[in-house]
């Protein structure tokens, strides 16, 4: 039997179970590493960037003894970090850089926030029926990062970049991915289709008279088709709210963007009538 300290900074005690406590002692029945030490409370691997064991930087597969201590450090570092901590961090982080990524797979819970990325531009995969062993072989075929409220699916060794999805509103899960991975920049809503994720391509207003209604077509004249699906997309009544949307994604998670400033991203992007 091991007897082995854990310190959780910032907010990863929120990941484990009632009662949650920052510093901890655990008993091990085997000799471990200190991923699946820390992932035994609850915290998928993916939520870590900085693993202090007595002090010392170590990687995931280092073995802990009884009588260790680990620290527990979250993606991102805060802002305020001591500088000698910093440098150890910069040569000794353990998610992979860059932390930027628009390629995304989610799991079967979270369609809405996949819907909301894909209006933000981003290449999105989400079905229903998603298994685990699916949305592990895609994302790794593919290089995208994974989505998921669950712990368990994150966890797993051979995901290399993922985020767990804490809020159940579809708003504040936009605000997770954007901080994680830090997007921003202007939204390309008409790049691809919020529906099914294929590319859009321009039409004609001839090309989807039977997809439009005809007063849209008498004030439109750009329109954009899904390349699988055919759905149309329009400049349309709610084109403003998706932008704000937006705006107030990269705000909330420490962008440029104001969601009080929509027109600061007025000249990208549509969206379908509803």
């Amino acid at each position: 039997m091991l007897s082995i300290s854990i310190s959780l900074k910032s907010d990863l005690a929120d990941l484990t179970a009632q009662p949650r406590p920052r510093d901890r002692i655990i008993i091990l029945s085997e000799t471990t590493s200190v991923k699946d030490a820390v992932e035994s409370i609850g915290v998928p691997h993916t939520e870590i960037d900085l693993i202090l064991l007595n002090n010392r930087p170590v990687g995931w597969r280092k073995l802990v003894e009884n009588g260790d201590h680990i620290e527990v450090h979250p993606v991102p570092p805060p802002r305020n970090l001591d500088p000698e901590l910093r440098r150890s961090w910069d040569r000794h982080r353990l998610q992979p850089r860059p932390l930027e990524r628009d390629a995304f797979i989610c799991d079967r819970h979270l369609g809405k926030l996949a819907r909301a990325l894909r209006q933000f531009g981003h290449d999105v995969l989400w079905r229903s029926d998603y298994m685990p062993e699916q949305i592990l072989a895609t994302a790794e075929n593919d290089d995208r990062a994974v989505l998921s409220c669950s712990r368990e699916l994150l966890k797993r060794r051979d995901l290399v970049c993922g985020l767990l999805i804490r809020s159940r509103q579809v708003d504040a899960q936009l605000v997770e991915v954007v901080r994680r991975f830090r997007l921003g920049g202007p939204p390309d809503i008409f790049g691809r289709c919020s529906l099914c994720n294929g590319l859009l391509r321009g039409a004609t207003a001839d090309e989807v008279a039977d997809k439009v209604p005809p007063q849209s077509r008498e004030w439109r004249s750009v329109f954009r088709i899904c390349r699988e699906c055919g759905q149309v997309y329009w400049e349309g009544t709610h084109t403003r709210n998706i932008r704000r949307r937006i705006a107030a994604a990269i705000a909330a998670a420490g962008g440029e963007n104001r969601p009080d400033n929509p027109e600061s991203i007025r000249n990208h992007g549509d969206e379908e009538d509803e």
